[in-house]
């Protein structure tokens, strides 16, 4: 089975971070394009975050508005999207919101993690091991068997960087607030990795838009610019 087109979405500071050092959630985004992310993850059939933004933001991750559920189902899908998570060590509790809300829920961890994981989750989502590491390819694989034809990835950060790192996206979404944070320690949109391309390759710009007081810009990684 073909592997699911995969779009990686973010909200950044002006200086490139995804949050602030503080204990609360920064909010980068603003009302206008939360709910078009909502209309993003509405237009997927499945959505994938991190074990570390579970364990730090606890989202229940579901499609909010009711309009777009119904009309998910009257197309014949779930009202929400497969829930998707990516776990090393299969430390997650299974009192996070994540495994209470929306529909079904897989989650992908290594060899040594399954059978914790499992016992852990038994009951809340379906546990599936990569092999001996996360193995990012085999991941997409396995969505593709299920049937998910578009995989929306909201990070963190070190998910981010995977997907990238190892040219398994086909669009960005990149939503920069008009914030800076300016703590080196605050978490990044990516971090340092061996990209498969030199870094003066320009992406192909397929869009850019004001929504209020933040822009969108929506890159094709996989594409060169040709300006």
């Amino acid at each position: 089975m073909p592997r699911p087109y995969v779009t990686l979405s973010v909200a950044t500071s002006i200086d490139g971070y995804i949050d602030d050092t503080s204990p609360s959630r920064l909010l980068l985004s603003n009302a206008d394009d939360f709910d078009r992310v909502d209309q993003v993850r509405a237009d997927s059939d499945a959505i994938l975050i991190g074990a570390g933004t579970m364990r730090a933001d606890n989202p229940r991750l579901l499609v909010n508005s009711e309009e777009r559920r119904a009309t998910r189902e009257a197309a014949g899908k779930p009202a929400y999207p497969l829930k998707v998570t990516v776990t090393k060590t299969g430390d997650l509790e299974r009192e996070l919101k994540f495994w209470h809300h929306g529909g079904e829920k897989v989650a992908y961890t290594t060899d040594a993690a399954k059978d914790k994981l499992r016992a852990r989750l038994k009951g809340l989502a379906d546990v599936v091991s990569t092999g001996e590491d996360l193995d990012f390819g085999a991941l997409l694989d396995d969505l593709g068997e299920r049937g998910i034809q578009r995989l929306m990835v909201e990070g963190g950060g070190h998910i981010h960087t995977a997907f990238l790192s190892q040219n398994l996206v086909d669009e960005i979404h990149l939503a920069v607030a008009p914030l800076v944070v300016g703590q080196s320690d605050a978490p990044r949109f990516l971090h340092p990795a061996d990209y498969p391309w030199a870094s003066t390759r320009r992406m192909a710009l397929a869009e850019a838009r004001s929504i209020g007081d933040v822009v969108l810009m929506r890159y094709l990684p996989k594409q060169e610019s040709h300006t």
